[in-house]
């Protein structure tokens, strides 16, 4: 089997066609299983140490078409995590407020502060992609955005966020399987939205936007990760190890006590 990057290359176009939703890397599903489970106490262990020293912050960025998993991905990846350490934000239409302002304005209030994780299920990506896709403003505006997001990204960086993203690629097919599984089940109708359909028809104009944001938006500071997600259970897997590898870059450590706690005697 050909090893499928999970990075794309720097500054070369992306074809979706070149990655395969359903790949695996030869890992089964029990081996996955085994192996998330240290990955969740590593990344919860790594967490403690992020907010215990106060001096780095993580950005987790998810994309992807409906039914991907970004919700899923953020509730198993994140399992063992202290939710005190943990913020989610979760982009929807603009407000009026919103709008008063420029597209990044709403996004930047939600970024981690030091010392904790932030987790984007869906992000500033949405004015680059359904803001392309449905005409929603002009070309002249969206096509400017790609270089002020990475700007905005280079500066969070340069102050001492890591971010990573990952894009959730699945096929129309698996999402159609997805999509009928809510359909049927009358405990995940909650879950069905019927503006999902319009979305779904114009697929291919999505995964057009998404190869634009993949090729003009994958910096050093701010890269992208491709992720096979047919399978939820290998595209939990390869998000922790990503997240633990990055974690491990970062020189984190439990601070010393503010003071000499060798005599220190606890009262009765």
């Amino acid at each position: 089997m050909i090893d499928q990057p999970l990075r794309p290359p720097l500054n070369k176009p992306v074809t979706l066609k070149d990655y395969d939703p359903d790949y695996t890397g030869g890992v089964t599903k029990d081996a996955a299983r085994q192996e998330l489970d240290k990955l969740q106490v590593e990344i919860a262990l790594r967490q403690e140490m992020l907010y215990a020293q106060g001096k780095f912050a993580l950005l987790i960025v998810l994309q992807g078409m409906d039914t991907s998993g970004k919700d899923g991905t953020v509730k198993k990846v994140f399992e063992e995590v202290n939710p005190l350490g943990v913020r989610v934000a979760s982009f929807k239409t603009p407000t009026p407020l919103e709008l008063s302002h420029d597209f990044l304005w709403r996004i930047h209030q939600q970024t981690p502060p030091k010392g904790y994780i932030g987790i984007f299920n869906r992000s500033h990506y949405e004015d680059v992609l359904i803001v392309r896709v449905e005409n929603l403003v002009p070309q002249a505006v969206w096509e400017q955005r790609y270089e002020q997001i990475n700007q905005f990204e280079a500066m969070l960086s340069a102050n001492g966020t890591r971010i990573l993203k990952f894009f959730l690629h699945i096929s129309k097919a698996e999402q159609k399987k997805r999509l009928q599984e809510r359909l049927d089940d009358p405990e995940k109708h909650w879950k069905f939205s019927l503006g999902d359909l319009p979305v779904r028809a114009k697929w291919d104009e999505y995964m057009r936007a998404y190869e634009a944001v993949l090729t003009r938006c994958n910096t050093e500071a701010a890269p992208w990760h491709i992720i096979p997600a047919n399978y939820k259970w290998y595209r939990d897997l390869v998000i922790s190890r990503t997240i633990v590898n990055v974690m491990k870059e970062l020189p984190l450590a439990f601070p010393p006590p503010e003071h000499d706690l060798s005599n220190v005697v606890i009262p009765d």
